[in-house]
């Protein structure tokens, strides 16, 4: 799918890895709704990407609606956690709800190929992101978190992650795959 001149909504679009991926799809030639709770920041970001901003809560079915312009058919990216694919001991409720996310995919992607979307999903690793704060401490946090990647030795960057949802959305044969996106990190047993 060519990206330049398509629309594109972007959930939690106003920071971490949905202002990466706003930012990359506008570069790219979209027209971004930047879809997110909070207004200050989400208006920012569209009005510095020429996009626009849509108050969305994806908790709430009525709110997604409201945001998806008239029904548009085309890729649907979800953004799970390698922690659905293998959890860590104490982490059992994370890793159902991001195991959850997972689950739905092929599911929801042979509903919603006979429409003409195809569905992905993003399992990403340790990400560096605001999440993470700043500091001494949260550095410290950060090595110990990088220490099980396999290559490149560092925590992935939004950037990154937005150049993969590109690469999902330009390659029209991808359709109901999870991909693991972590630089080979395994979880160690604590």
């Amino acid at each position: 799918m060519e990206l330049n001149g398509t629309a594109a909504i972007v959930s939690g679009g106003a920071s971490g890895l949905g202002e990466a991926t706003s930012r990359m799809l506008a570069a790219a030639g979209s027209r971004v709704f930047v879809a997110d709770l909070s207004e200050q920041r989400g208006k920012a970001v569209a009005d510095e990407i020429g996009g626009q901003f849509v108050r969305t809560d994806v908790a709430d079915e009525w709110s997604v609606h409201a945001a998806v312009a008239d029904g548009q058919r085309g890729v649907i990216i979800n953004t799970a956690s390698i922690a659905g694919i293998e959890g860590q001991t104490g982490q059992v409720a994370y890793s159902a709800s991001k195991g959850g996310i997972i689950g739905m995919t092929l599911p929801a992607a042979r509903d919603l190929a006979a429409i003409g979307v195809r569905v992905n999903t993003i399992a990403p690793g340790v990400i560096d992101t605001p999440i993470y704060g700043g500091g001494p401490g949260s550095e410290e946090f950060k090595a110990r978190m990088t220490a099980p990647v396999v290559f490149p030795k560092r925590m992935g960057t939004a950037a990154e992650f937005a150049h993969l949802v590109r690469a999902l959305i330009e390659n029209d044969y991808m359709n109901a795959e999870v991909i693991r996106f972590d630089g080979g990190i395994r979880f160690q047993p604590k």
